[in-house]
């Protein structure tokens, strides 16, 4: 089984530890194919956070066996974590991995072994996985693993057990690694990163203080819970040179009734003040945010609500998806499961407020310029250099000299047009 096809569904963490799977196996000798008709092995790297995953999962391992009927194929992520002998009921998975023994994939493959799945509830270790993917040109480092929140609706901390936090030294060490590679960005990763350092009484203030005084190059965050981005957090960002003005909010709904139910323990007048403060003390801030649409009791009068608090708030983008039933979780067993038609509903009218707040957010930034890293790669249909702002915008720049690549440069937006964001070059920087 040398030739291989890999698939990453799901979070950052996941695509992250997806492209961990990859370099192990390549440093193994095993050859990484593009088509499943070239594979001996199809490996998925599963998610699991809604009931439609899981099935998405089971469809891509079924249709690899269709189109390659000699493939063997493992499953690894959280439908592996949680499911374990039960996926080997199915006739087209031949291998199951756990979430934590992923990072052992060629060990596994040589063995015998059908299944490897440990007891990650009793994992109070992190596991300092490295990845050095010099085809990138932002860097993604690992922080932080597991969950400790019981949120009504979610399987995840059964999937990935308790919080585990890498100590500052290795992610500090990590960091002058991928400097020392030509890396100008780090992004961090985890599950819940806001709980970092908790198992030792420590915050991710805490972690990010000894980040700037031992490293140099900017920095970017995963996704935070309101309640984990105190005053002092902010003022210390927002201070910062290295820090990129780029929030992900793990907010989940917009009405005080449905978090409630959620097990979420925030307000959301609360948040909505967050936000507002968030961006007062930063120059023009991407805040990005999740919400389900359509939970478990959640009426039309509180879907009102949710719908004009969003249109209200001062979000960039709003990432949302239907609420899906989990098995294992409180809120399988709770009243008022909506139908599916209803949850799209809600789901696309969420999509179109955040459509017209991206929108909005483009058009403040025309006319302003940015500190852009261009990427390894221009754009496929133009030819011209692409890069990311610092607060996460996608910038086409007038240029295509490759001289310029990861590289950082000042750009200043000029328009929008299509799909594309359009930048010039300022020559005298």
């Amino acid at each position: 089984m040398k030739n291989y096809f890999l698939k990453s569904m799901g979070c950052k963490s996941n695509q992250f530890e997806g492209a961990v799977i990859e370099e192990k196996l390549t440093n193994a000798g095993y050859n990484k194919v593009d088509k499943i008709e070239n594979a001996d092995l199809y490996i998925l790297n599963s998610c699991s956070v809604t009931h439609k995953s899981d099935n998405e999962a089971l469809y891509i391992l079924r249709n690899a066996k269709h189109i390659n009927p000699s493939i063997k194929t493992l499953i690894t992520g959280c439908i592996a974590q949680t499911e374990k002998e039960n996926l080997l009921e199915n006739d087209f998975i031949d291998f199951v991995l756990g979430n934590n023994e992923k990072f052992d994939i060629v060990k596994f493959l040589s063995s015998n072994k059908k299944i490897n799945v440990g007891d990650i509830m009793n994992l109070s270790e992190f596991n300092e996985v490295t990845l050095c993917d010099t085809i990138k040109t932002r860097a993604s480092l690992k922080i932080q693993d597991g969950c400790d929140n019981r949120c009504s609706y979610c399987i995840i901390p059964f999937a990935r057990g308790k919080s585990r936090s890498a100590n500052s030294k290795f992610i500090i060490d990590q960091i002058n690694f991928f400097e020392e590679h030509g890396f100008k960005e780090v992004i961090f990763t985890g599950i819940h990163i806001g709980q970092w350092g908790k198992e030792w009484g420590k915050t991710i203030l805490d972690l990010l203080k000894e980040v700037e005084n031992n490293t140099k190059i900017r920095y970017r965050l995963g996704s935070l819970n309101p309640l984990e981005i105190t005053d002092e957090l902010l003022n210390f960002l927002s201070k910062s040179e290295q820090f990129c003005p780029h929030f992900h909010l793990s907010l989940q709904s917009a009405c005080n009734k449905t978090l409630e139910r959620m097990n979420r323990f925030y307000k959301v007048e609360d948040y909505l003040e967050q936000i507002e403060k968030i961006n007062s003390m930063f120059k023009l801030p991407f805040l990005g945010s999740d919400i389900i649409a359509g939970f478990v009791g959640e009426t039309e009068e509180d879907f009102k609500i949710t719908l004009e608090n969003l249109k209200k708030s001062g979000l960039t983008a709003i990432h949302t998806f239907p609420y899906s039933i989990r098995k294992g979780t409180q809120a399988e067993n709770m009243n008022g499961h909506l139908s599916d038609k209803i949850k799209e509903e809600r789901a696309n009218l969420i999509k179109q407020i955040s459509s017209q707040k991206t929108k909005e957010f483009i058009e403040k930034n025309i006319g302003t310029q940015h500190s852009v890293i261009i990427e390894k790669h221009p754009d496929k249909k133009t030819g011209f250099l692409k890069g990311m702002t610092e607060n996460y915008l996608t910038v086409l720049i007038n240029s295509k000299d490759k001289n310029l690549i990861n590289t950082t440069q000042n750009i200043t937006i000029t328009k929008a047009e299509e799909n594309h964001i359009l930048g010039n070059l300022n020559i005298n920087q």
